[in-house]
């Protein structure tokens, strides 16, 4: 193991992106945060630092617990790094709206007859809706 470890490459062997590519694509395009602020492929990273990762709908916070520049098993990965409480808090917070808003938006029960199209239409044309 080297000792300075670049940020591209921790994040792939931390199995936070399947590829140093797309690890890269997400440092670059400001996705990822190293100590709350944005960092450049290059960095090398340290034990103890923040760093704020995208994953899916989600950002987690996690704090650097070893470094690797190998990518191994799922379990030797995960202790590459701690995740924040504040980060698992907030992240069940956010799931828990995103489930609420999808169980509000309910799909139609039919699709509209005849008379309830011509409705929708009418009122588009008339609101400018086209």
């Amino acid at each position: 193991m080297s000792e300075t470890i670049r940020i591209d490459k921790w994040l792939w062997a931390a199995r936070f992106f399947k590829t140093r590519q797309l690890a890269k694509k997400a440092i670059e395009g400001g996705k990822v945060r190293y100590n709350g602020g944005r960092v450049k492929t290059s960095r090398a990273v340290e034990v103890g630092a923040l760093i704020e990762v995208p994953q899916g709908w989600d950002h987690a916070t996690v704090e650097v617990l070893a470094l690797s520049d190998q990518r191994r098993g799922a379990p030797e990965a995960q202790a590459l790094y701690a995740e924040t409480p504040d980060s698992i808090d907030r992240r069940a917070r956010e799931a828990h709206q995103r489930k609420l808003a999808n169980q509000l938006m309910q799909p139609p029960i039919k699709r509209p007859d005849k008379r309830q199209r011509r409705d929708i239409h009418r009122f588009q044309r008339q609101h400018g809706d086209d």
